[in-house]
């Protein structure tokens, strides 16, 4: 009984890796493909290609989530305490990366952050502007 049991969850282990595996890749090509269109013009670029970094971090998120996902059920069968500990650390170290990804995507999401990637205008718009306030407080 205990073997059936290893093999259908190594089997259910090997199919759920390879659905995050699935899910990564999509994001990746998509990300890859809709990142350059969004590039050009430059000017429209800023905030489509966030938008695209937001999804892709989305994609990155539910791979990672899928892989620890695995990992929780590949420790249920683990029969050592160095496979144990080896399975403990990848699951520390993708919630970790889970974490640190989803606060990136939540400073994406935050319109306050959308000002420092806002493009700039030129010097010479700048020092017209300084002018034309000068000569109005004249």
């Amino acid at each position: 009984m205990e073997e059936w049991l290893h093999l259908v969850t190594k089997n259910v282990v090997v199919v759920i890796d390879a659905m995050a595996l699935i899910i990564v890749v999509i994001g990746t090509v998509e990300a890859f493909f809709v990142g350059l269109r969004v590039a050009f013009p430059a000017r429209a670029a800023n905030p489509a290609f966030r938008a695209v970094l937001l999804r892709y971090g989305r994609w990155l998120v539910a791979g990672l989530t899928f892989q620890l996902a695995a990992d929780i059920i590949e420790t249920s069968i683990a029969p050592s305490w160095e496979e144990l500990g080896q399975l403990g650390a990848i699951a520390v170290i993708r919630t970790f990366l889970n974490f640190f990804l989803e606060r990136d995507l939540a400073e994406l999401r935050d319109p306050d952050s959308l000002a420092p990637l806002a493009p700039t205008p030129p010097s010479s718009a700048i020092r017209g502007k300084v002018r034309e306030g000068a000569e109005g407080g004249k």
